[in-house]
């Protein structure tokens, strides 16, 4: 079974276990993600199926639109609520709508994003949700062994002053870019704002950063991705619907040829089909309808419409490289 299927993730599983669990559903081994969801976020999960599962870097790379809710008051470790608190909770009183908006114009347009300790980034070739998971846990073990004073207990020397915690490694800065952030409502210390970025975008650094830049800490309480590419909720199936009707599920599925729309069709002749599927050159004469002259990347299709791979312009003038063929 070959193609992309969009499945309404729930909150609670990971994106990994959606795509074990699609495994059974399926019966088709090679199944993938092409953008992880966290564990708590709903929405768009997009799979590739079968030998589609070569086109999941082209798939990634697409924008998303988010719906994400922001509670102001209490910064965590992780940028969520499944994190722990970082530092003091706010008491005064809450930022007003006007406020919020203008503390928002940091984050639109394109800039460096700090992504979460809290991430699958690496940093310095490890994971740095490893990192920050045992620093945790070194912090809580430390807070463990300190004993109340009894009474009985003798007075103690002055305690010398604590030496400042080790900075927490941080993945490095990426450049991302949000093309629309609007807010949608505000009620009390709840924000629920509207997201359209770039891929890669960390919503739960938007969230602490936005607190930070307000001064009153904030976290992510929730968050929906209603849409991955150039494919939405409108084309989804909720993930029990499919383990519950598997015919629905695979009626769901998107061809391969449908799967990268943005990318210009180039239709090969039966030769030029041959020629793709070993890796070779395609010229003129290989084209029964496109242009080999394309800047960026193309769908190749064989007579019939179905995809072949993916080409790309050649090092050679003039002509196009299949860089990803499906076989």
């Amino acid at each position: 079974m070959d193609g992309l299927l969009i499945i309404d993730k729930p909150s609670g599983p990971t994106s990994h276990d959606v795509v074990a669990r699609m495994r059974r559903v399926l019966r088709e081994r090679r199944v993938g993600h092409t953008g992880t969801l966290d564990p708590m976020a709903t929405g768009v999960l997009p799979l590739v199926l079968g030998r589609a599962t070569r086109l999941a870097k082209f798939m990634s790379a697409g924008d998303k639109v988010y719906e994400a809710v922001v509670r102001l008051g209490l910064a965590t470790d992780t940028g969520d609520a499944h994190g722990a608190p970082a530092g003091i909770a706010w008491t005064g009183p809450w930022p007003a709508r006007d406020v919020i908006d203008a503390a928002l114009d940091a984050f639109r347009g394109t800039f460096l994003q700090q992504p979460p300790a809290f991430s699958a980034k690496r940093v310095e070739g490890k994971r740095s949700y490893t990192l920050a998971r045992n620093a945790r846990l070194t912090g809580l073990a430390e807070a463990s062994r300190r004993r109340k004073p009894r009474a009985t207990d003798p007075l103690p020397d002055p305690p010398a002053l604590p030496a400042p915690p080790a900075p927490l490694a941080l993945p490095a800065p990426i450049r991302v870019t949000v093309h629309r952030l609007e807010i949608a409502d505000v009620e009390a210390d709840r924000v629920t704002l509207h997201l359209d970025c770039s891929a890669g975008f960390y919503v739960r650094s938007l969230a602490h950063d936005l607190g930070a830049r307000l001064g009153v800490g904030a976290h992510l309480v929730a968050l929906r991705r209603t849409r991955s590419g150039d494919f939405g909720l409108d084309v989804a199936i909720a993930l029990d619907t499919a383990e519950r009707n598997p015919r629905l599920a695979i009626d769901r599925v998107i061809a391969p040829a449908q799967m990268l729309p943005r990318l210009s069709p180039v239709v090969l002749t039966a030769d030029g089909v041959r020629r793709a599927r070993y890796g070779r050159d395609l010229g003129p004469a290989d084209v029964e309808k496109g242009d080999v002259s394309v800047p960026f990347f193309c769908r190749l299709l064989d007579p019939a419409g179905e995809l072949v791979g993916i080409g790309e312009p050649s090092a050679a003038s003039g002509l196009l490289h299949p860089s990803v063929v499906l076989g």
